[in-house]
């Protein structure tokens, strides 16, 4: 357990990057204090600019005075840190680590962005592409869960690791992926595995004090397309 005050996260409540954070400071029971920077997109902090001056974004953590950034590293980060904690992330077979990270870096390079371009495309047919992306980034992920997990519950084997806080900080917005993209990422007879493992990883604890609301979710991100196409249309005009 980590002393109080020695962890502190910065972050907002809708990044699926900090849920991962969240998820993995929960499994590993790790106390830490949670700043909220309340408009992340306008109005950053100066502790947030001063702790991650490169990217200017969340996740931060701070451990002991000194930030680490990037979800991915701060999840590694806290497994080194923190190695005598319950629930190590990743596997300690060498390969069975290099396979969780590369779906993992998988997950950010494929999924995430054909998600975002299917949300936020400029027009039709950019939806469409990312949609069709995006599907086949779940299906690889589906065909991983089969032939490299075979029978377990989770990606980490019988108990969560890392590949699964990777891809469950995103559950939300894939949960709410229907309303927002019109598609149905999660079928359960289309991707049967993953259907089942994101009911399994929903109904842990750490999820449910980590997750947000999806309905909340929803509304907040139909608000930001608004204004990002508003921001938009705005651009358009200024030009002509």
């Amino acid at each position: 357990m980590a002393a109080e005050g020695e962890l502190k996260l910065l972050g907002t409540w809708a990044s699926p990057y900090v849920s991962r954070v969240k998820l993995a400071l929960h499994l590993k029971g790790l106390s830490y204090e949670y700043v909220v920077e309340e408009d992340h997109f306008n109005n950053k902090s100066e502790l947030l600019l001063s702790s991650n001056p490169v990217h200017k974004k969340v996740p931060v953590m701070i451990h002991n005075g000194k930030p680490i950034c990037e979800s991915l590293i701060i999840m590694e980060y806290l497994d080194e840190a923190f190695p005598d904690t319950a629930a190590p992330l990743l596997p300690a077979d060498l390969h069975d680590r290099a396979v969780a990270r590369f779906w993992a870096a998988y997950i950010d390079d494929k999924l995430v962005p054909s998600w975002k371009q299917a949300f936020s495309g400029k027009t039709g047919e950019e939806k469409a592409e990312g949609m069709r992306h995006m599907l086949a980034a779940v299906d690889a992920l589906e065909a991983a869960m089969e032939w490299s997990y075979k029978g377990k519950p989770f990606f980490g084997g019988d108990a969560v690791g890392f590949l699964d806080v990777a891809l469950g900080g995103l559950l939300s917005w894939l949960h709410g992926t229907e309303e927002l993209c019109g598609a149905k990422i999660l079928d359960a007879a289309k991707t049967p595995l993953l259907s089942a493992w994101a009911r399994r990883f929903g109904e842990m604890d750490a999820a449910k004090v980590a997750l947000p609301d999806v309905c909340k979710l929803v509304e907040f991100a139909k608000m930001k397309r608004v204004q990002l196409e508003a921001a938009m249309a705005a651009t358009t005009v200024s030009r002509n």
